[in-house]
């Protein structure tokens, strides 16, 4: 079973790009891709959600959405603000199994952190990830604060015997300061292991799968289909 959980150290550091762009490079490779969100928040009923993004940044048509919640909160808080159920996550372990078993590649993009709740019970994207025994790609942030976010979620996913796809700075600034570029050491040193990856920021605002796929291309290392070059990307921070 070939599942990618796609997680974070927050939110708003860029897992749905990240989620896109790993998406468009398994398409570009001729492979059968599926998506899946177990919970939406933040998005009205008629809204744009991450699913759609991905399809149109990456040209999947395979995605699913479970549960959509219109308050940006953690999922479970968001299904209380509403007074609605919150989502099922042996009903997303069951659909990404049955996903698997007709595609190459399932991708599973959480909300939030890693250890945000997503019920009352307070199952995780960790706890499906490990009912899956699926690997983590973490996305990073950039900047003051990641490397103190990033490390807490990498101990996580270390206590609970979770694998570590790598690491990916999700959003990437045109013009990095002292702390960005001062982040980019401690990253690999927790992990490691070199960056998984880099994307821009604005990456996601492109106009249509070709140039993303350029761009997921260059920012993806060779393990997620692309040609970043950690090494080459260090001497230019």
């Amino acid at each position: 079973m070939s599942v990618l959980v796609v997680s974070g150290t927050g939110a708003g550091v860029g897992k749905t790009v990240v989620a896109a762009a790993v998406a468009a490079l398994a398409v570009d490779r001729g492979a059968d891709v599926a998506v899946v969100k177990p919970a939406q928040t933040g998005a009205a009923p008629l809204d744009d959600g991450d699913v759609d993004r991905v399809m149109r940044l990456s040209g999947v048509r395979t995605t699913f959405e479970l549960s959509r919640f219109p308050d940006a909160l953690p999922p479970a808080a968001a299904a209380r603000a509403c007074e609605m159920p919150p989502v099922s996550m042996a009903s997303a372990a069951r659909l990404a199994r049955e996903l698997a078993e007709s595609n190459r590649h399932v991708l599973v993009e959480g909300t939030g952190g890693l250890l945000d709740r997503y019920d009352e019970d307070g199952a995780t994207i960790a706890d499906l990830a490990r009912t899956l025994r699926a690997q983590v790609l973490v996305v990073a942030g950039a900047g003051a604060g990641t490397v103190n976010q990033t490390a807490l979620t990498l101990e996580a996913l270390a206590h609970r015997g979770l694998d570590l796809a790598g690491v990916v700075i999700g959003r990437w600034p045109a013009e990095p300061g002292k702390a960005e570029r001062a982040a980019v050491a401690d990253l690999e040193m927790l992990a490691a292991r070199p960056l998984a990856g880099v994307l821009p920021d604005g990456a996601g605002d492109l106009p249509g799968p070709e140039a993303f796929r350029e761009v997921a291309r260059r920012g993806l290392s060779p393990t997620l289909g692309g040609t970043f070059d950690p090494s080459a990307f260090r001497q230019t921070t």
